[in-house]
């Protein structure tokens, strides 16, 4: 597409069972990556011995077992071979509509409107709706200072009201169930159309096709609406080899449903900052996956190496990955300036701490590629939004 870079995304989708198996566990803070799960043994050094059972317990020759004809053995592996080939094909699970594999060499896909509304659909078919929050502070007064921030006492992660930038992020199954399992907020760009979360919670062999970000969530209600991704972005390193320094991903988001419209004119955004010192005092908020109402603590942003932050504060469990850290909060908005977001060493972290990938140099063109890239295209005459498949809506959570 002109001026975008993105390729044309193909029609291709990633194997139902390994993807979903991914899926959860990159979902879930702390969790170890499958393709490291069961690889400590290679990891040792040590060598491997092969056994062979037969005679006086002699070594494998290259050649057949001890005692077996290699006639014998050859035919053997050729069953084992087809036999297993067989197994392979009549196991072979079903593709998995909700994976796309975009553009790896720039890190976009380019979503469709189809499966935008159909996820926001299936969003509203559960236990949530839309309901118009209060009008929204987007304008800092020059003369009001950021707030200090004071370490939270006890320094734990507690309930916190909502923030009209911060949301839940959605990934609707394909029975219909809406489940939010990260956090993002939305961040100051030229088209007002951009939130930032974790790369893990978008990309995972595959870039997810079906998210929907319901910012300020509460108590079953979409106070602004839900808005879904038009583009994708994430760093090619991320796709590459899940460089946990490159866990932070930029979304285009259009209005569910609707047409026109600027998410940060309803919410606000964040103040995005790069090359921000480590040590400053930092505020942390997540949506846990449990709970419609969001968790937050305040600390310190710490270095963790050279290209990681370290937020020590308990409490921010999974469906927390993706949530800012903020600094210089706006009083009159509730805004700060965005540093960081949950993500990076070990899925984001543990019950004690959390990380993040620095937002450096390659955070920072990451984000440039993200606002240059053209907006969403209006839909064609005669598109109407797709439900089939969704449940009938269930009535509202108390």
């Amino acid at each position: 597409m002109s001026g975008s870079g993105v390729a044309p995304v193909s029609d291709g989708v990633l194997p139902a069972d390994a993807a979903r198996r991914r899926l959860v566990e990159t979902s879930e803070r702390g969790t170890v990556p499958a393709d490291s799960a069961g690889g400590a043994a290679e990891g040792t050094g040590a060598p491997v011995a092969e056994v062979c059972p037969g005679p006086g317990g002699s070594a494998c020759t290259g050649r057949g077992r001890p005692g077996v004809p290699l006639r014998v053995t050859l035919a053997l592996g050729v069953l084992t071979v087809v036999m297993g080939s067989t197994v392979l094909a009549l196991g072979s699970p079903s593709r998995d509509p909700f994976l796309a594999p975009g553009n790896s060499a720039t890190g976009s896909y380019l979503a469709t409107r189809a499966d935008g509304d159909q996820a926001a659909a299936a969003v509203l078919a559960g236990p949530y709706r839309e309901q118009p929050g209060p009008p929204v502070a987007a304008v800092r007064h020059n003369s009001v200072m950021a707030v200090p921030l004071a370490a939270s006492r006890p320094l734990l992660a507690a309930p916190a009201a909502p923030s009209p930038a911060i949301g839940a992020l959605f990934s609707p199954d394909d029975d219909g169930t809406p489940v939010h399992h990260c956090t993002a907020s939305v961040v100051q760009s030229p088209a007002g159309d951009l939130i930032a979360t974790a790369a893990h919670c978008v990309h995972d062999d595959g870039f997810r096709t079906r998210l929907v970000f319901a910012p300020g969530l509460h108590n079953g209600i979409a106070p602004y609406g839900l808005w879904v991704p038009t583009r994708i972005h994430v760093d090619p390193r991320w796709i590459s080899d899940r460089d946990p320094d490159h866990d932070v991903a930029f979304l285009q988001v259009r209005r569910a449903g609707r047409a026109g419209g600027r998410i940060a004119d309803l919410t606000g955004a964040e103040r995005i900052r790069f090359d921000t010192a480590a040590g400053r005092p930092a505020q942390l908020t997540g949506y846990p996956e449990d709970q419609d109402t969001p968790v937050s603590c305040r600390h310190t942003a710490d270095a963790q190496g050279p290209a990681q932050l370290r937020f020590t504060c308990p409490g921010f469990p999974n469906g927390t990955s993706g949530g800012p850290m903020l600094t210089d909060l706006d009083p009159v908005t509730g805004t700060g300036a965005l540093i960081g977001v949950i993500g990076g060493l070990d899925g984001g972290g543990d019950d004690f701490v959390s990380y993040s990938s620095r937002f450096g140099p390659d955070v920072a063109a990451l984000y440039r590629r993200a606002i240059a890239a053209p907006g969403p295209r209006p839909p064609q005459p005669g598109y109407r939004a797709a439900a089939s498949g969704v449940r009938p809506p269930a009535a509202p959570r108390s």
